[in-house]
């Protein structure tokens, strides 16, 4: 039973050509940079998120006949994007501002 749980083998050789686990236990996080046009759109009040159907898009009038929901790409739209509104978080109200 012992030489279970102690079994002395020496750690596999590190493959420079195949990606590193995720250590940190955060799932989908990975350390590639992403780009000022991903930042832009993930913080716009029109970005529709990912779902099992579709990728993450924009659901603007203006821009989703153009650029539909399958092959929007957030570098061609929002750096310079003339409908970019920031997502803002309602502000927590408490019951003695509701005045009648």
């Amino acid at each position: 039973m012992e030489s279970n749980f102690n079994n002395n083998t020496p750690p596999a050789p590190v493959d420079p050509a195949v990606p590193a686990e995720n250590t940190e236990g955060v799932p989908g996080t990975d350390e590639t940079p992403v780009s000022a046009a991903v930042l832009r759109f993930r913080s716009c009040r029109w970005m529709q998120p990912a779902d099992t159907t579709t990728a993450e898009f924009c659901t603007h009038r203006e821009v989703k006949p153009y650029a539909g929901t399958a092959s929007f790409d957030a570098a061609a739209w929002c750096p310079d994007c003339v409908y970019f509104k920031l997502r803002r978080v309602p502000k927590k109200r408490s019951p003695d501002d509701y005045s009648y």
